[in-house]
């Protein structure tokens, strides 16, 4: 074991501090590109009930979940391949784009069904995620001190755990921004981010540390950073489901001839294609989370002799496995589509909270040592 520096350690403090700064700035600026949009296609909308001889901006709105465009359309069959297992199709949220005389810059700009970037230039959203990525920059620089001031992974307790989970929650929201335009989850992840760090800072700051000896083994390097990434991927679907919720609520209440009172929503795709990401990428966290706990069981025979102990978090392990489980069968073979999914996911990730705070801070067992 290499031996503990602690200017090292104090290094990643700071990075950690200012990371959430960082953070702070572009969950401020995510907001307030919501915001800022939300006011501009209301104006839109006002625009074209004025052209449309409208006498409502409701009247002129195009109707959740009608496409306009043949861009819009094609987008959304793209996606439809993936739609759920009664055999609903893909639909489009809502425009592509609008038709609106001096609406150069494309500032009527919706979501589309297949979460593709359109061309329209929303800047707080770009500056959002370029102080974002700067963000996950110093706060890699502090998990990577953090490491190298403890001679080890940097996942050896819950402080260490939370700190290192915020960084791959917001990693992993990054990577997936490549190819999906998910900004508009960018107020949840980062918000969930600030939370973990304020957390590690103020309740679980530890000192750097060596582990005890039950730790030290490369199965500490597979079993939890598995287990990282799958909770990264959750807090994903989480906030997906989330909003599901929310877009579900607003799409039947402008259906039903209701007003609009959610206008940023339309810049989130519609509930079912919302819903259909978040079932491909549970699908991945729970190959994941079923590495961590065959893993875990492997490193529990090598450490305390014996696969399983019925140990409080081994228990609670099982029961996330099993939410999930259900989910994922119950969405594939019974029809459990829609809010129930939703709720499903949400009740998943409830229980992996759950698992790493009030399990590891107020049950006793073999894991207790660890904080994890």
């Amino acid at each position: 074991m290499f031996p503990i520096n602690e200017t090292m350690g104090q290094y990643s403090e700071l990075f950690m501090l200012l990371a959430a700064g960082t953070y702070t700035v572009a969950f401020i600026a995510f907001a307030w590109d919501l915001a800022k949009s939300s006011k501009v296609l209301r104006a839109v909308d006002l625009k074209a009930a004025e052209l449309s001889g409208a006498t409502s901006p409701e009247a002129a709105r195009v109707p959740v979940g009608a496409g306009v465009g043949a861009a819009s359309g094609a987008v959304d069959r793209a996606d439809s391949d993936v739609a759920g297992p009664v055999g609903r199709s893909e639909r489009p949220s809502s425009s592509l784009s609008r038709a609106v005389p001096g609406n150069s810059a494309g500032i009527g700009h919706t979501a589309d069904g297949g979460m593709r970037y359109a061309t329209e230039r929303r800047v707080p959203a770009r500056v959002a995620v370029a102080v974002t990525v700067l963000g996950a920059a110093i706060h890699a620089a502090g998990v990577i001190t953090r490491a190298l001031g403890a001679g080890r992974v940097p996942w050896g307790n819950m402080y260490e755990f939370l700190t290192t989970g915020a960084f791959v929650a917001v990693a992993v929201f990054l990577l997936v921004l490549i190819r999906r335009d998910l900004r508009f989850l960018g107020t949840f992840v980062i918000g969930l981010a600030i939370i973990m760090l304020v957390a590690a800072a103020v309740a679980f700051w530890t000192p750097v540390g060596h582990l005890v000896p039950a730790l030290q083994s490369y199965w500490l390097i597979i079993h939890v950073s598995i287990a990282v990434i799958s909770s990264a991927l959750f807090t994903l679907t989480f906030a997906m489901s989330a909003l599901q919720l929310v877009q579900a609520h607003r799409q039947k209440t402008v259906s039903a001839g209701g007003a609009d009172k959610l206008g940023f929503m339309r810049l989130v795709p519609s509930a079912l294609s919302l819903e259909n990401l978040s079932y491909r990428i549970n699908a991945i966290a729970f190959v994941g989370w079923t590495f961590t706990l065959m893993f875990g069981a492997i490193w529990a025979e090598k450490a305390w002799g014996r696969f399983w102990g019925w140990d409080t978090k081994e228990v609670w392990t099982f029961v996330i496995w099993v939410v999930y489980a259900g989910y994922l069968h119950a969405r594939a073979t019974r029809g459990w589509t829609g809010t129930r999914a939703a709720w499903l996911s949400i009740v998943g990730y409830l229980c992996v909270v759950f698992n790493f705070t009030i399990v590891n801070q107020f049950f006793n067992g073999l894991h207790s040592y660890s904080g994890l």
